[in-house]
């Protein structure tokens, strides 16, 4: 027999050896614990509530660091001159922008409204205005931004609210 062969045969009772050792304490550690189920199922639980708790813990706390991107908040002015556009919209294709007569989230819901003018209520993008004033809304400051609007056409001198989002 030659010295690799040698050695090729000690690796694999090495790895036989320990294979055996594992088999066994794994054993030996599920018959304690069926031992202990039987003698003692109160211990028994709480040991496997505890396991499950630690394995949550885990889980819940692991995840990366990176906090969440946040969009640059734009300083604006007041009496400075913008124009409107959809903050979520893509510049290829023409978005609308509410105005609305009151910032807050019901201003958006006129279905009750009769006899309203409707036409100067939906914006397009692009639309030139000039800010007249600034309101808090939700706990952010400057959510709503009284405008002006300044393109020609119907709407010439309207007055309204917008979300700041939609201002560029």
């Amino acid at each position: 027999m030659s010295d690799s062969e040698k050695t090729e045969n000690e690796s694999t009772e090495n790895v036989e050896n320990i294979v055996d050792n594992t088999t066994e304490d794994t054993n030996n550690l599920l018959n304690t614990a069926m031992g202990l189920k039987d003698s003692n199922p109160k211990v028994f639980f709480g040991a496997i509530a505890a396991i499950v708790v630690v394995v949550l813990i885990v889980i819940m706390s692991s995840g990366s660091s990176n906090k969440l991107p946040q969009t640059a908040s734009k300083n604006l002015s007041i009496g400075q001159q913008y124009s409107l556009q959809g903050a979520n919209s893509n510049n290829n294709v023409k978005s609308s922008i509410s105005m609305v007569a009151a910032p807050g989230i019901s201003a958006f819901d006129d279905s009750e409204e009769e006899g309203s003018d409707r036409s100067c209520k939906q914006q397009p993008a692009g639309t030139s205005i000039k800010i007249l004033d600034f309101q808090n809304f939700a706990g952010k400051k400057d959510a709503f931004a009284q405008v002006e609007v300044l393109s020609d056409g119907n709407c010439l001198g309207r007055k309204g609210w917008v979300l700041a989002i939609d201002i560029q």
